[in-house]
């Protein structure tokens, strides 16, 4: 598990889920594609993406991994 955390404005309770959502963005010159990218490449490894408030006041994305390597 990783998760980085910023003592920011955060992120909406509501907003939580679609800032993962391609071209939904909060910035105004932003692409929205980066946490789409990374919520892929993350579930591509059968891993979860994920937002939460933090306990600096702001915001903290958070992924996990399963743990192994199975041959292919």
């Amino acid at each position: 598990q990783v998760s980085v955390e910023d003592n920011g404005p955060g992120i909406p309770v509501q907003d939580r889920q679609r800032i993962f959502e391609a071209f939904h963005t909060t910035k105004q010159s932003g692409l929205g594609m980066g946490l789409t990218i990374c919520r892929s490449v993350v579930e591509a490894h059968k891993g979860n993406l994920y937002a939460e408030g933090s306990e600096l006041g702001g915001a903290m994305i958070r992924f996990q991994l399963p743990t192994g390597c199975k041959s292919h």
